[in-house]
C-alpha cells in the first residue's frame, strides 16, 4: 500500500494578506445636496420678496449668490469625493495606491520587512495620523478615515504586516 504524498502548500507571493480601499466619507449624497438646494432656493425667494417690494432689489441678488456659493461648494465637494486610496499587502510587496478626483495616479511600493506603522495618537481626539514609515520614508495613509476607523484599519494592518514578518 502506497503512502499518501505530502505537500506542502507555499502561499503565493502576490496572493494579497491584507487590502483595503479607502474612500472620502459624504453623509450626503446628490440627491439630498439637491434637497437642501431646492430648500435653500425657496427660503431665499421668500425672503427676497419683502426687498424687492420695499426697492432694495439689489438684496435679491446677493441672497442667490450665496445659493450659488453654496451650489458651488457642493459641486466641489463631490467631486472630491471620486478620489480613492488602496493599500494592498502581499507578503513581498507593500502597495500604497492613491488616484486623485482628477484621475491622477500615485503608486508606492514598500517592502513588507522593512515597513512599520507610525500612529501619532492625541489623547481627546484619538489617532489622529497614521503612516508608512521605511528606510527613512515616511508616508501618511488613511487621512480621509475618522480617528476610530483609523484605529481600526491600523490595527488590521499592523496585524497583517506582523504577520508577513513572521512568515505568514
Amino acid at each position: 500500500m502506497a503512502e499518501p504524498e505530502t505537500t506542502t502548500t507555499i502561499a503565493d507571493p502576490q496572493r494579497p494578506v491584507f487590502a483595503a480601499t479607502i474612500t472620502p466619507h459624504r453623509s450626503m449624497n446628490p440627491s439630498g445636496a439637491r434637497l437642501v438646494l431646492i430648500l435653500c432656493c425657496l427660503a431665499v425667494v421668500g425672503a427676497s420678496i419683502p426687498f424687492i417690494v420695499l426697492g432694495a432689489w439689489p438684496v435679491a441678488g446677493f441672497l442667490g449668490l450665496d445659493i450659488v456659493a453654496l451650489a458651488i461648494a457642493f459641486r466641489a465637494s463631490f467631486r472630491s469625493a471620486k478620489s480613492v486610496e488602496e493599500v494592498v499587502l502581499t507578503p513581498i510587496d507593500l502597495l500604497l495606491r492613491r488616484i486623485s478626483h482628477r484621475g491622477e495616479r500615485e503608486e508606492r511600493r514598500f517592502n513588507p520587512l522593512w515597513t512599520k506603522l507610525d500612529r501619532e495618537h492625541d489623547e481627546d481626539y484619538g489617532l489622529m495620523k497614521l503612516a508608512l514609515v521605511s528606510r527613512g520614508e515616511r508616508v501618511v495613509i488613511a487621512r480621509e478615515l475618522s480617528p476610530p476607523e483609523r484605529e481600526s484599519f491600523a490595527d488590521a494592518l499592523g496585524e497583517a504586516l506582523a504577520k508577513v514578518k513572521r512568515g505568514m
